[in-house]
């Protein structure tokens, strides 16, 4: 969250812009009609609504009105106490008018604190503050009167999961901070201090590079300790092996942050593989299995998500060792063509160039893509495309016929780059690098540049209306 700017600070009780103050006055005359009566209690919608409005003073006026509104029924003892019942299953139950009356309110609550905490995200540093202010109300009326109900011999309950949920836009700041420090890459750069230095410079620790590492490391650790949300759980794992791991003093130490990330699948599978690369490569890292999970992420969903390029970039990487046992890359290459048979062309351009050069280092792989007899049949294929053990899946004894069938594809640059595999594949690789960023959008914008071949034309000039001259319909139609 953004820190208010000086002009944007201002009490409750001062004068209030005159689009806020309109505003502020319809809302009051809803507040009254709500506090008033029970009868009127679906007019919170109406205020609730304001919380989802496009302009700033609506925003404003309806957070304030709203503040008002739960903190009086907190007051009040209008809002059910205890473990909330589900809001259809609380109205449906056998409790009484004014049970129902609190449950029912409770939930609206519920929804104000959740549109509250969007509005922590505002663009707007005014809405941020007054929304945050409003939470903090929340907190300390919840502490007087508490939503749960007091254990034996208990007298303060504080109202901790209320307060868990500003922790992301926290996390968030903390985040943007720490992501922000730059780490001098030698000693020779630890030259700008904003105090006197010592005269014993070689001895102070603000000079040593190993310190600044030492304590680097330790904010990095301490943050990643807590809980994060899979956005900001994303955007770690996404500058981790460029702009944390190197500057630290033991990177060792983030095994088992990655591993457990590497174990949670999906798109977080995904960017923790850069990390742990780094981790294998340059501090000799084992990690069991790793094969075999790798072989799993190669799902469906790992050719559209927008973390492709660099996937098969790493994957590329990883398979690029000649020492590889065959059965090994049989699965691969198999389990690619399986999903290419779904995948959008621009994927296709890279993934067919991969498999062949997967076979290109491996020639034991070949055949492969000389079994001209095998059954172009899901049926019929020995492949087990559900088993998640690469050595089980049957690989070596299939073929890539799925490539012969994307020689028909309807995009042309797909068809002649699966056409490939028909004569004998050269000993150079193909190079991924410009095929791994490639767009749909590009694939378009490369067509029309493409030159026309010259196409034979007819050389003798139709006369009849479906063929040449003197043809049977001829005998009855001319063109005039």
């Amino acid at each position: 969250m953004a820190a208010p700017s000086g002009k944007d600070m201002r009490s409750a009780g001062d004068p209030q812009p005159e689009p806020e103050a309109a505003a502020q006055a319809q809302l009051l005359e809803r507040l009254q009609l709500v506090l008033g009566n029970r009868k009127n209690a679906n007019v919170v919608f109406d205020m609730l609504e304001g919380l989802e409005a496009e302009q700033e003073a609506e925003i404003l006026a309806a957070t304030r009105t709203c503040g008002r509104l739960f903190c009086t029924l907190l007051q009040r003892g209008d809002l059910f106490v205890g473990q909330l019942p589900g809001e259809e299953e609380g109205l449906s139950a056998d409790y009484s008018a004014e049970v129902k009356y609190k449950i029912w309110m409770r939930h609206r609550y519920q929804s104000c604190i959740d549109q509250l905490l969007n509005l922590m995200m505002h663009e707007s540093d005014q809405v941020q503050e007054v929304a945050l202010c409003t939470l903090m109300k929340f907190v300390r009326t919840e502490g007087r009167w508490p939503l749960v109900k007091y254990e034996v011999d208990e007298h303060y309950i504080f109202p901790g999961e209320l307060l868990k949920g500003f922790l992301p836009i926290y996390q968030q700041n903390v985040f943007g901070l720490l992501s922000s420090i730059h780490m001098p890459g030698d000693e020779s750069e630890l030259k700008n201090f904003l105090v006197k230095q010592q005269s014993k410079h070689d001895a102070w620790k603000a000079a040593k590079l190993k310190e600044h590492r030492r304590m680097f490391e330790r904010l990095w650790l301490a943050f990643l300790k807590h809980k994060l949300s899979t956005n900001l759980y994303k955007k770690v794992l996404v500058i981790l092996h460029e702009s944390i791991l190197p500057h630290m003093s033991k990177p060792t130490l983030m095994i088992d942050f990655l591993t457990a990330a590497y174990e949670i699948g999906g798109a977080i599978s995904l960017l923790a593989l850069n990390g742990l690369f780094y981790l294998i490569h340059h501090h000799n890292l084992e990690y069991p299995d790793f094969y075999k999970k790798l072989y799993s992420l190669l799902d469906p969903t790992v050719l559209h998500v927008k973390y492709r390029a660099r996937f098969l970039h790493l994957l590329d990487l990883f398979l690029s060792s000649s020492h590889l046992p065959a059965y090994l890359v049989a699965a691969f290459s198999k389990r690619l063509s399986r999903l290419s048979l779904t995948s959008p062309p621009q994927a296709l351009l890279m993934i067919i160039p991969f498999i062949c050069n997967l076979i290109r280092r491996h020639p034991s792989c070949k055949p492969l893509i000389h079994r001209p007899n095998e059954a172009q049949d899901l049926s019929t294929d020995p492949y087990i495309m559900d088993e998640e053990d690469p050595s089980k899946c049957r690989a070596m004894e299939s073929s890539l016929w799925e490539l012969q069938a994307l020689q028909k594809h309807y995009h042309p640059d797909v068809a002649n780059a699966a056409a490939t595999i028909n004569k004998a594949l050269s000993s150079q690789e193909a190079d991924l690098s410009s095929l791994l960023n490639l767009s749909v959008s590009e694939l378009f914008e490369k067509e029309p540049k493409k030159r026309e071949k010259s196409v034979p034309m007819e050389f003798e000039p139709a006369e009849g209306l479906l063929s040449r001259k003197n043809d049977l319909v001829t005998l009855h139609w001319s063109l005039e």
